[in-house]
């Protein structure tokens, strides 16, 4: 399979998981995650991340997210 395929899949992969966990529409979880660069993020390590679990994932996003906003981990 292509792999620029794969990193596509990943990413909307996490995305829905990310929406149904936060209870958000997937236009909110496409800003939140835009705005902090979780997108990109993802794209980058994908060959890492997609080897950890649904809920491994979602709290290494909710950290990076933290980061980003200068919140304490």
């Amino acid at each position: 399979m292509d792999t620029n395929l794969e990193i596509g899949y990943f990413i909307s992969f996490c995305i829905e998981q990310y929406k149904s966990e936060k209870g958000i529409s997937g236009g909110e979880a496409m800003a939140l995650l835009s705005e902090f660069g979780v997108l990109k993020y993802l794209a980058e390590h994908w060959e890492i991340l997609h080897t950890q679990s649904r809920q491994w994932i979602i709290e290494d996003i909710d950290e990076f997210i933290r980061v980003r906003k200068g919140e304490e981990v």
